[in-house]
């Protein structure tokens, strides 16, 4: 399977280039955006990438856009067509990892969801027995389910800078309170569909973040990525169990692999080695395969 590091399409103007995804300007009204195969871990991105993921995240995508569509609009517009854009040679750069989007104005905040007590929010909840400020039970475990599902937003930060944790009511001073209510509403109602879907197919999604942009009407739309292995904590729900923390279906096995290495965890990466790509490319595959049956 051939990997694409970087797209080449020179046919339209480059908007922006970040750690996966290449964006391009299609029109004044329209986007491209490729998903390529890179892969960034600890905030570096990796000099090797990981063939096929990008189509991953493309397809996993599309595939959870298309179930809440009733929901939320999103930003796809199948309605443009390539070929009247670009080369041949870039169409099939495009293939498989490529969707044409509106142009939307960004919300710069990032709406996560947490249903399970993991990452930063276990740490939070060690030091102060609460999530971004949110009360939460005595006694609970590493990785343990949340009594409900809850809405902690990040603020969107510059490019090579950590997104922050912030308040519901810094949301609300924001984007104003009408919107800060739709944009937690939405994202766990979202969460929740998704989180009870994916266990009947054998994954427990711990947590995930959206992001959302509205249009010329003030008409919120589902943007970006959703749902995927890089966007959300997906666990293997036959050998999950509280108390420790589940193996990923994502870039856990190249984060393990680096915690081995004598590197300071700045760029330029290391390279990685063949069966740590082969490997964590099939985990990418085993997730959109449960999700998606693709």
């Amino acid at each position: 399977m051939s990997a694409l590091y970087e797209s080449t399409i020179t046919s339209l103007p480059r908007i922006h280039g970040g750690k996966v995804r290449d964006i391009f300007a299609l029109g004044d009204k329209h986007m491209l955006i490729v998903t390529s195969d890179r892969l960034s871990a600890f905030d570096v991105i990796m000099p090797r990438p990981i063939p096929g993921k990008g189509a991953v995240l493309n397809a996993v995508t599309e595939f959870w856009m298309q179930r809440f569509a009733s929901l939320i609009p999103n930003h796809s517009a199948p309605e443009i067509n390539l070929a009247d854009w670009l080369t041949p040679a870039e169409l099939a750069e495009c293939e498989g990892r490529a969707v044409v989007v509106k142009k939307l104005r960004a919300i710069p905040v990032e709406c996560v969801a947490r249903g399970y007590l993991i990452g930063s929010g276990w740490k939070d909840y060690q030091r102060s027995g609460t999530v971004c400020g949110i009360p939460l039970p005595p006694g609970l475990q590493l990785a343990q389910q949340l009594p409900e599902p809850i809405f902690t937003p990040a603020d969107k930060a510059p490019a090579g800078q950590h997104d922050e944790n912030i308040s519901f009511a810094e949301v609300e001073a924001k984007v104003g309170k009408e919107l800060a209510a739709q944009l937690r509403d939405v994202t766990l109602t979202i969460y929740r569909q998704a989180a009870e879907y994916a266990r009947g197919r054998g994954i427990i999604i711990a947590d995930t973040k959206f992001e959302f942009g509205l249009d010329e009407n003030g008409r919120l739309h589902l943007i970006d990525e959703v749902l995927t292995p890089d966007s959300s904590r997906f666990w293997d729900a036959e050998g999950y169990r509280p108390g420790i923390s589940p193996p990923s279906f994502d870039k856990q096995i190249v984060r393990d692999y680096l915690e081995t290495l004598d590197w300071d965890k700045k760029a330029p990466g290391p390279a990685l080695p063949d069966e740590i790509v082969e490997r964590t490319g099939a985990r990418y595959r085993e997730a959109q395969r449960r999700l998606t049956g693709a």
